[in-house]
């Protein structure tokens, strides 16, 4: 029976080489029973700071997921921006594990300074390999900072076009119109071209509508234009007109029954009207002064244009603008499309189909 000597000092595992080089050299002067006894005292000194770790990297976890959910319900309380929740909660994340990693490294007894010039260098070289990522990464906080667009905004870039889903450390995730998710990296996206059709509220619809050469011009242009000023998603006159109007439909009743489907169909479009324009407005606010100082005029004439736009082989070109709230883009797109071919040859109106005139010339054979 080996019975353990009390008075041998406790050795810890070694921490560094030179250290374990001196730790072995001390073994080798000592007998079997004093080998047995250092080596079974590191491994329970080891043990004891294993369990230590063990539930340093629990309870570490814990307290980071409590963290998280805490800062997301925070901001989400607070109603800040989702582009910057999803980014600064990604961030928060990486950085709290990491600082957990290097706390339990350092529980373990390894040497945490030399660990962090390991690290140091190594992410050197890393970053040197993935120049890309980190260009991503820098790209991220840009569009953080910029705003060229946010989640929930429709763009087009890069060839892809869709809604904003959520904006990442290193890329953008956008849901195409068939619910195609769609990952581009955040490098690109910073320093190309973007084309966001959500920051504006309100956008121009046009149409090309061919008819024959027989047309009464005058005519014509006066009967699609009454057609356009019988739609209210139709602006009038002034944008700033219209915003007031949408602002107080609901206090407006002409008196006229409205079917349950029509009155959805409004309540609707009043609801979205006015999500999109609490949207723009710190977008207005931000370039009220600057429209002021370009001398720009505060309100533009945006009633309904039409005009002669082309005479063609076979038809004249009429060319039909309006302008609508961004909602209703190709709603009254789409409706007017029925209304011209439907209505317009009902006014005496034709669409022609391509034709050629041959003319013969006879010659009298001598």
């Amino acid at each position: 029976m080996i019975l353990l000597q009390t008075d041998i000092p406790v050795v810890p595992i070694p921490e560094t080489i030179q250290d374990t080089t001196s730790w072995f050299s001390e073994l080798k002067g000592l007998g079997f029973d004093e080998a047995i006894t250092k080596i079974a005292n590191g491994l329970v000194s080891f043990g004891f700071k294993l369990l230590i770790a063990i539930f340093v990297f629990y309870l570490g976890r814990f307290i980071i997921r409590k963290l998280y959910k805490g800062t997301l319900n925070v901001m989400t309380k607070r109603r800040m921006d989702p582009s910057l929740t999803t980014f600064v909660l990604s961030l928060i994340k990486m950085v709290l594990y990491f600082i957990l990693i290097i706390t339990i490294i350092g529980i373990l007894g390894i040497e945490t300074s030399s660990f962090l010039a390991l690290f140091a260098s190594a992410g050197v070289a890393i970053g040197m390999a993935l120049s890309g990522t980190l260009q991503n990464f820098a790209g991220g906080v840009l569009i953080l900072l910029l705003k060229p667009y946010k989640v929930g905004d429709y763009i087009e870039t890069q060839g892809y076009s869709g809604t904003v889903k959520s904006i990442q450390l290193f890329s953008t995730v956008i849901n195409t119109v068939d619910n195609k998710a769609i990952i581009i990296p955040n490098g690109g996206l910073s320093t190309g071209t973007i084309n966001n059709y959500s920051l504006e509220s309100y956008r121009r619809v046009d149409w090309n509508i061919g008819l024959s050469y027989d047309t009464d011009y005058a005519k014509a242009k006066e009967a699609i234009l009454a057609m356009l000023f019988e739609d209210d998603r139709i602006v009038k006159e002034y944008i700033e007109d219209d915003k007031d109007y949408v602002d107080n439909v609901d206090s407006y009743d002409d008196g006229n029954a409205e079917s349950e489907k029509e009155k959805n169909h409004n309540v609707f479009s009043k609801v979205k009207r006015k999500v999109k324009h609490r949207k723009t407005a710190i977008h207005q606010s931000l370039t009220e002064d600057i429209v002021m100082n370009a001398a720009i005029p505060q309100k533009l004439n945006r009633a309904p244009f039409v005009g002669l736009s082309e005479m063609g082989d076979s038809s004249i070109t009429i060319t039909v603008r309006a302008w609508t709230h961004s909602s209703n883009y190709w709603p009254l797109f789409f409706h007017f499309n029925e209304r011209f071919y439907k209505e317009l040859p009902e006014k005496g109106f034709s669409f022609p189909f391509p034709q050629l005139d041959v003319h013969l010339n006879s010659m009298n054979n001598n």
